[in-house]
């Protein structure tokens, strides 16, 4: 057979993207099929495991299949384009831009860049695997014409400890927020619930948001609405976390809260629901479809809706039980543990 190669802009050991192209290149050289990762940018963490890009021309064959891991704009989007060989993207999602312009113009034009992109490479691709029917629906608008649906490869790992007791009388909820500090994942929203739930719920509620900053601007902006509302007290942004440390942060608290605006999958969704921890996210892009019944789907724009769901998630003993219930089955239904091998087999059967 021939051989099967993956091309991504970076490649990172611990996000969403770079765990899912570890996966793959695993599964592949288990099947005994060659398989190399090519990088734009070199991550010191990684480099061992990856070659600069233009380094394939040198030892390209005839046959080879070259799959792109598409998340962001990059230099290999365009050298992709012009290669012969059969291509297959690999869409993970793409923030639209709008959700930085506000923040980092640059940034935003980064995103237009990516957009741009996805549609070029669209009449090269033989095959677009997306993460998501959101995603899958996104392509299919930018010119795809051959989709399939496979979720990450790799989730990051967690453990199945039972829900963590209902939050006491006289002890205030904890809730959490996991993902990248961006715009577009709505940190503001779950803040605004939180006064609402400490004016009307439970006074004493606090929240986590872990997760690595990526807009500075939105990151100082996030600082002082915490000051303004005057909820300094109750919030903590912890940054980007370990593995171990976001077991024990998520194990430790009462409910998540995924505010996105945007999402293209939402890996934190099924680490909760994993560990029995209730969900409670917007009611947009594909969090309705990964969380499915379970979790409490919201308007998360209108924080006394939030508040409320975030609350209940957090008291309420038997609705806890019954999502805890209802999540390992949700996890259960979307079998990520053979999705890895399924985008393999959809890969390796062009690669025949």
């Amino acid at each position: 057979m021939s051989a099967i190669h993956q091309f991504v802009p970076m490649l990172h050991r611990y996000d969403a993207v770079g765990r899912h192209t570890l996966r793959l290149r695993d599964l592949l050289v288990a099947r005994g099929i060659e398989s190399r990762i090519y990088v734009e940018m070199v991550d010191p963490e990684t480099e061992a495991e990856t070659s600069l890009f233009p380094r394939y021309a040198d030892t390209a064959q005839r046959g080879d299949v070259l799959v792109y891991q598409l998340a962001t704009a990059s230099a290999l989007a365009p050298w992709l384009t012009e290669r012969r060989e059969t291509l297959v993207v690999n869409y993970h999602n793409v923030t639209p831009p709008e959700y930085y312009a506000a923040w980092n113009n640059p940034m935003a034009r980064h995103q237009l860049r990516a957009l741009h992109e996805r549609a070029n490479l669209a009449p090269r691709t033989s095959l677009a695997v997306a993460v998501s029917a959101f995603n899958e629906a996104e392509l299919r608008t930018a010119g795809y014409t051959r989709t399939a649906v496979v979720p990450p490869a790799a989730i990051a790992p967690t453990s199945n400890t039972p829900a963590p007791a209902a939050a006491r009388p006289g002890s205030g909820a904890c809730w959490i927020c996991v993902g990248r500090v961006a715009p577009n994942k709505g940190v503001e929203l779950a803040l605004m619930a939180l006064l609402v739930t400490r004016a009307h719920h439970d006074p004493d509620v606090t929240l986590q948001v872990v997760g690595r900053p990526v807009v500075p601007a939105y990151s100082r902006a996030l600082e002082r609405f915490v000051d303004e509302l005057g909820v300094r007290d109750a919030v903590t942004f912890r940054g980007g976390i370990g593995d171990s440390e976001l077991v024990a942060a998520m194990g430790a608290s009462d409910v998540l809260i995924m505010g996105s605006r945007h999402e293209g999958f939402g890996v934190p969704v099924i680490e909760a629901m994993t560990m029995g921890l209730p969900v409670v996210a917007n009611r947009e892009g594909a969090l309705p479809e990964i969380v499915g019944d379970a979790g409490l789907l919201v308007d998360a724009t209108d924080p006394y809706a939030l508040a409320d769901a975030a609350a209940q998630a957090a008291s309420d003993s038997e609705l806890r039980h019954s999502l805890a219930e209802a999540g390992s089955k949700r996890v259960k239904d979307l079998d990520l543990p053979t999705a890895g091998d399924r985008a393999v087999d959809l890969i390796a059967a062009l690669a025949r």
